[in-house]
């Protein structure tokens, strides 16, 4: 009888690691593709309403879902507190937003790439820094869908054989 109480929370537990890690997986896309949103709306206040940056940060971070509504309202929060500059702001916060989300490094160099521009040119410069970083983003979105349709369901499998492996070769 314990035995088979054990077998089960072994299954369960690997069941559950694979179905976590599918959720990472499949999570990557989704917040890839809301960054991407975020950053055209920041090029509508940069070019539309002149908005300052700060500002900027405030009005696009609100209707976001963590944990990038908290690394907008963040460096906003620095920005308005005049404690740190953009770019200081923005590497730190990004420094956080990589451990909390499942970005790749190339994601977040993109990004760190493009928070060493924010603030430092006109308007016009400005857009094309965020084209640019669209741009980017699309490559690493279509990537990450691309991950997504080939593991998403290796990962929850893997997860269940593996608890079967471990529970046969307890048995």
């Amino acid at each position: 009888m314990m035995s088979w109480i054990g077998a089960i929370a072994i299954l369960s537990a690997t069941t559950i690691f694979g179905f976590e890690w599918a959720k990472r997986v499949r999570e990557r896309p989704k917040k890839l593709r809301e960054l991407k949103v975020t950053l055209q709306a920041l090029e509508a206040e940069i070019m539309y309403g002149s908005t300052p940056l700060h500002e900027a940060f405030q009005h696009i971070g609100k209707p976001l879902k963590e944990p990038l509504s908290s690394f907008f309202l963040t460096i906003s929060d620095s920005l308005i507190q005049g404690e740190q500059t953009v770019q200081e702001a923005w590497n730190s916060q990004l420094a956080v937003l990589a451990k909390e989300t499942s970005f790749k490094v190339g994601e977040i160099e993109v990004l760190r790439q493009f928070g060493s521009t924010l603030g430092r040119h006109d308007k016009e410069h400005q857009q094309k820094q965020i084209q640019l970083t669209l741009a980017h983003l699309t490559r690493e979105e279509k990537e990450a869908r691309d991950i997504q349709e080939r593991y998403e369901k290796m990962c929850k499998s893997l997860g269940v054989l593996m608890g079967l492996l471990i529970v046969i070769l307890l048995m």
